[in-house]
């Protein structure tokens, strides 16, 4: 792990450039991050400034005015908002149910496993026969639980500042291309747009990711747990968990009985993001409207002892 903030490199002897020259077409932290990120999803990754900075290169790079996205239907409420303010250059987006197939005459095909906040997860093997390009958002899942590469996904994404970066201090974004030749496309693209990521976040995310499948592996514990429990409890109506993952999502009454038991609790925290060490909770129709039901909250697992998650949470719900 080195991190280096030049954004110049000297050439060689002969006057020629070396592999690092300019910052904005790659430098030696990114790329050591990159070389991590690929190995884990088993392709080329290349790092970017967000995640939905991730999400408009690749976007961007592949499509064309005129051409459709077919969207999964319930997954991060920022992809789509994405997507939408792309729409005055002429892009378009469908949404569809991502456990079938997706619809004929797209040109891009966007899944999520699992989706965020309903945590459905999609039908690879139904994307893969596919004629467009398949993208699978595995921000949820990770590399521990998922490849999709090796499901017939042509590029996988995540929020890097969620669970490979792990501990909320890193806000970074990454795709990783199945083919080294799209993976060639999407850099140009990146480095004549700008799209870059900084050396201080790509070093944080090189710590996290010493930690990940430790981190992972607890996390999908914990919500494995409380999922089982809150299925149990008279004031939760319906709970959400794939059996992987640290995130999960459960009802309540109403949007009232919601925001008293976000602001109940005390071990966990009321705020947005998901995948760190701190355990989050946060009711979603602050952020998506009728988009989800009125009582939702969803909840990402940190590190905390399970019991006492479950304690800080029972307590809560006493309020709902």
């Amino acid at each position: 792990m080195t991190l280096d903030r030049s954004t110049i490199w000297p050439y060689d002897e002969r006057g020629e450039p070396r592999r690092f020259y300019y910052a904005r077409y790659g430098s030696p932290t990114v790329a050591e991050a990159e070389t991590r990120l690929g190995a884990l999803d088993g392709g080329e990754a290349l790092l970017f400034p967000s995640g939905a900075g991730a999400t408009t290169a690749l976007v961007l790079s592949l499509l064309k005015p005129g051409d459709t996205i077919a969207l999964a239907a319930g997954c991060y409420f920022g992809t789509g908002v994405t997507f939408a303010a792309l729409e005055r250059w002429g892009l378009r987006y469908v949404e569809f149910d991502q456990t079938g197939p997706a619809p004929e005459g797209v040109q891009l095909v966007w899944l999520e496993a699992p989706s965020n906040p309903f945590l459905t997860m999609p039908d690879l093997e139904a994307a893969a026969a596919h004629p467009a390009p398949v993208v699978v958002d595995a921000t949820v899942a990770t590399p521990v639980h998922l490849r999709p590469l090796e499901h017939g996904a042509d590029y996988v994404l995540h929020s890097a500042t969620k669970y490979l970066a792990g501990h909320d201090d890193a806000l970074l974004g990454v795709v990783v291309c199945g083919d080294p030749g799209a993976g060639e496309e999407l850099r140009g693209f990146r480095s004549r747009t700008g799209i870059v990521a900084a050396p201080d976040p790509a070093w944080l995310l090189l710590r996290g990711l010493q930690t990940l499948e430790l981190r992972v592996g607890r996390q999908t514990e914990t919500a494995v747990m409380l999922a089982g429990r809150l299925r149990e409890h008279p004031k939760v109506s319906s709970v959400r968990h794939p059996g992987i993952g640290g995130l999960l999502s459960f009802d309540v009454n109403d949007a009232e009985a919601a925001r008293r038991v976000e602001t109940s609790t005390h071990l966990i925290v009321n705020a947005t993001s998901l995948g760190g060490v701190t355990s989050v909770l946060e009711s979603r129709a602050r952020w998506e409207g009728e988009r989800v039901p009125p009582g939702l909250l969803r909840l990402s697992c940190g590190l905390e002892d399970a019991e006492a998650l479950w304690d800080d949470l029972a307590i809560a719900l006493e309020n709902a």
